[in-house]
């Protein structure tokens, strides 16, 4: 299906127009065909338009590594950067409707322990009378090339608005949608230094049930700071070549969650190095080394208790041996509390749910607000 088959099917969704057809797509899908409503403007985002991406030399408008990376990191890692986890978009408008469309890399819109909408969705905050952010609307796809109508029947006036990327999949094309007879304004991308997260699929946001509740999104509202998400699911292992990378970026704060992809032998090998690279260009720069969340059911496993044990004496050896060697701005998180204690936080043991990710970035935040 090109663009203009794509324009041709679903525009008009977002409208007040009646249905008037069903019918299959090029894919083979069943798609809404509806007549054509020309009180919508539409409004292409561009990478120009975005927070949460670390560099502009990009293969693809949203990447979150530079094309360069392609041939330095491994396949998997890559693989992983495609997906647009963390990036956002801020706007203002007086409209009475939001739509949008977006395109997504992938037909994969779910997985069989989280959503599509957190996989594949997009989330729409909206700030109130006290500049608050506050969960307004969810995309819920249910093909590759999606239009909807996030939210109709707003309240007069004009206010901020975010919208959070997808999570698990990546983005060809976004435009966002109101009423043509309305104001609208993308908000340049903010220039304070960012909090530079470099973690596992729990980084990455599984398995939270929407964009916005993954740990990064949660944190950039509570401590109203952007956020760039360098989570890599399955692949975040303190690798010297995403080390330099991440080193590129001019943070405010470095968050290094990488425990749940390692043992500590890994560990062990790969903490300190990690850390000395970053500190090579950046002397001063607070680096949070974090420990692995406990997995909920690693009290009757006993495996996964000497996991956590392993890995993290290895990171407080590193941490000690670093602040002994005369590293400041150095700052640990213990890890056994990290999802609360009553075994409720997450999906398969592992990944946070998002009362895991809300339990989580309580304990972050403290670490956090002193330092920004």
């Amino acid at each position: 299906m090109n663009r203009r088959d794509f324009v041709k099917v679903v525009t008009g969704v977002c409208g007040s127009a009646a249905i008037t057809a069903i019918a299959p797509s090029a894919h083979g899908q069943t798609v809404t065909k509806s007549e054509e409503d020309n009180n919508i403007k539409w409004y292409k985002v561009s990478a120009e338009n975005v927070e949460g991406m670390g560099w502009k030399d990009t293969e693809s408008e949203f990447d979150r590594l530079p094309s360069r990376a392609k041939n330095v990191v491994r396949e998997p890692v890559w693989n992983m950067s495609l997906r647009s986890a963390g990036i956002s978009l801020r706007f203002v408008s007086n409209s009475d409707k939001i739509c949008c469309r977006w395109k997504l890399l992938s037909r994969s819109l779910e997985m069989v322990h989280m959503p599509a909408t957190g996989v594949s969705g997009v989330d729409l905050y909206a700030q109130d009378e006290k500049k608050r952010w506050r969960w307004l609307a969810t995309g819920r796809p249910k093909q590759a090339e999606m239009e909807q109508k996030l939210v109709s029947g707003l309240d007069p006036g004009s206010r901020g608005y975010m919208l959070y990327f997808p999570l698990y999949n990546g983005v060809k094309e976004m435009e966002i949608g109101v009423d043509a007879k309305s104001d609208f304004k993308f908000l340049a991308p903010r220039k304070d230094k960012p909090i530079v997260f470099y973690g596992t699929s729990i980084m990455n946001g599984g398995c939270a049930s929407r964009p916005g509740m993954c740990l990064t999104g949660i944190l950039g509202r509570r401590l109203d700071k952007p956020t760039i998400n360098l989570g890599f699911s399955g692949n975040g292992r303190m690798e010297a070549e995403v080390a330099e990378l991440v080193a590129e970026l001019d943070a405010k704060v470095y968050v290094i969650d990488c425990l749940p992809n390692m043992n500590g032998e890994m560990v062990a090998e790969r903490a300190e190095p990690l850390v000395r690279i970053l500190r090579k260009t950046h002397k001063e720069t607070p680096i949070v080394l974090v420990e692995d969340r406990t997995y909920c059911n690693a009290y009757l496993i006993a495996s996964k208790r000497e996991r956590h044990r392993l890995s993290r004496a290895a990171l407080r050896k590193a941490y000690e041996n670093l602040t002994a060697s005369g590293v400041k701005n150095l700052y640990y998180v213990y890890g056994e509390h990290l999802l609360g204690d009553d075994g409720e936080a997450t999906v398969d043991g592992s990944h946070p749910t998002d009362l895991g990710f809300m339990r989580q970035a309580e304990v972050m935040e403290k670490v956090l607000r002193p330092l920004i």
